[in-house]
């Protein structure tokens, strides 16, 4: 540290006061001052000094710990979309309580779009003629006009990815869940997450937990009355079944399938707060949808026929999107191993591809009256569901 122009002049003032015959008062407020200076100079020092020091800043060691609070936030909404929480009387909905979610499955490679990555680079280049595969002109980002609403274990992803080879349709692979977890992010956010369309194609998504999530219906209408909207159902039997097979895939030790359905065994009362059960109550959640959307604004598509007809269904789709019928039966082969339709070229070359390993599970032995009993719980719901959609699924 160089010599400090302050205690030069504290020095000559200190020799001057020595030269001359000072009262003993004034020096020491002589030295008092002198003192007073210094403390004031070394405190400027280290001020000088911890400036240069880098602060401690108190930020998260990993990317995904600065989303804490979101995604706390998330994951109780989560829990909420696998069935409504409404509690309203009803002579065939009555005693429904909130819902006991056991099946978390945000981080579903289905959930991610994964599950047909090789797909997507055979399908790649089913373009319209005269457009490139890159960016055109004339590409913007659209809000989805269609979207598949549901529902969970139903075959939502084998038809959003039959529907992803027609050239007119232009899907997000992934699930944004936009209407049930990331609503307050804004259609702006939404909006940048679809695919780049030209004029005359249309923009889809597909987020089965939609369907069974009490916000979303006036949430989607906010957004466009004229939302087209297509929920795949299963059998509700088959459906929860495969529900359970899904998280006991990630959690071998979850308690067994009878013990989470009854509230009371003996009575045969079953547990309607469970979502596995609670999901395959389509036409309790079919009657919020009808608050806001008309019945012809929903296409309901069934899961069974999608597996043995999938053409059949596509063709459906197609009328109900108002697009040409390009995707037809020379699209599909039946894998019989895995038990479900393959999309093929239409030229017949190169191998098929089908849904991945998380598909197709095997479902655990379950005791025949244990689902007999379950069938019965779900022939009012399945009675009334037919009556609102005009469609017998033929599940009773």
């Amino acid at each position: 540290m160089g010599y400090s122009p302050i205690y030069q002049n504290l020095h000559v003032v200190a020799s001057s006061s020595s030269s001359s015959s000072s009262s003993p008062v004034k020096n020491k407020v002589l030295v008092f001052c002198m003192m007073l200076s210094l403390w004031v100079y070394m405190i400027y020092c280290c001020v000088g000094y911890c400036s240069t020091v880098p602060g401690i800043m108190l930020r998260p060691s990993h990317p995904h710990h600065a989303q804490v609070g979101p995604n706390r936030t998330q994951t109780r909404i989560q829990s909420q979309a696998h069935g409504d929480p409404d509690t309203q009387a009803d002579p065939l909905f009555g005693g429904v309580s909130s819902s006991r979610d056991l099946l978390n499955n945000g981080d579903d490679v289905d959930s991610r779009g994964e599950d047909w990555g090789e797909t997507r680079g055979v399908w790649d280049e089913r373009v319209p003629s005269g457009r490139s595969n890159g960016s055109a002109p004339g590409e913007s980002r659209r809000l989805p006009q269609a979207i598949i609403i549901g529902v969970k274990k139903g075959g939502t992803r084998a038809l959003l990815e039959f529907l992803r080879v027609h050239p007119d349709i232009r899907a997000v692979g992934a699930e944004p869940h936009f209407f049930d977890r990331n609503y307050d992010k804004g259609l702006a956010w939404y909006r940048d997450l679809m695919p780049e369309t030209v004029e005359g194609q249309i923009t889809m998504e597909k987020t089965p937990s939609y369907y069974v999530t009490k916000d979303v219906p006036a949430r989607i209408h906010t957004m466009s009355p004229d939302t087209s909207l297509i929920v795949v159902v299963r059998d509700p039997v088959t459906r929860a079944i495969s529900d359970y097979t899904q998280t006991r895939s990630k959690k071998p030790d979850i308690l067994s399938f009878e013990r989470l359905l009854f509230k009371n065994r003996t009575l045969g009362l079953v547990d309607t707060s469970w979502s596995a059960v609670q999901i395959g109550m389509y036409a309790k959640h079919l009657e919020r949808w009808l608050l806001y959307f008309p019945i012809g604004r929903l296409l309901f598509v069934s899961g069974e026929r999608l597996i043995v007809d999938p053409a059949g269904e596509m063709a459906r789709v197609q009328d109900f999107l108002g697009l040409r019928r390009v995707v037809t039966d020379k699209h599909f082969h039946f894998n019989p191993a895995k038990g479900f339709p393959c999309l093929k070229r239409p030229e017949g070359n190169g191998k098929p591809h089908c849904l991945g390993k998380t598909k197709g599970r095997t479902h655990p032995n379950i005791d025949p009256q244990v689902v007999q009993s379950l069938r019965e719980f779900y022939k009012p719901f399945n009675r009334r569901f037919y009556q609102m959609t005009g469609q017998d699924f033929g599940w009773d």
